[in-house]
């Protein structure tokens, strides 16, 4: 058998905010809290499951001593499910995101601890008279 993909860790100062940040732009729950470290999902795995099929990853946050220093190597894209782009956008913004490029076809964002991930094109149907 192969392994599985089942956590992606982001190391941050405050794992709990941004765990409850996390939890809003996803719909997640938290599924295991230990200190200094928060982990969400979607779903709360089993060996079981995991073992049946390929699931979602979760997503762990642990605290770190130091900061963030250079761009991120790696990060998260999220597309709106049940709202434009647009609206999505001023959603995260609302929750204590932050633009940071905008124009090549997708919103570049950061969560609070100045991670980077990107908004892109909405999923949901298009309505009369909408925009993505």
């Amino acid at each position: 058998m192969t392994s599985r993909f089942t956590e992606l860790t982001i190391d941050c100062h405050d794992p709990e905010r941004l765990a409850a940040f996390w939890c809003e732009v996803l719909d997640f729950t938290v599924i295991d809290r230990r200190e200094g470290k928060v982990e969400i999902g979607s779903w709360e795995p089993t060996v079981e499951e995991v073992l049946a099929r390929q699931m979602p990853p979760t997503l762990q946050f642990i605290q770190v001593p130091e900061g963030r220093t250079v761009k991120n190597r790696l990060h998260l894209d999220v597309s709106p499910i049940d709202r434009s782009t647009g609206d999505e956008v001023a959603r995260l913004l609302g929750l204590g995101a932050v633009t940071r490029d905008v124009g090549q076809g997708w919103v570049v964002m950061a969560d609070p601890e100045g991670n980077e991930f990107c908004v892109l094109r909405t999923l949901a149907a298009p309505g009369p008279g909408s925009s993505a």
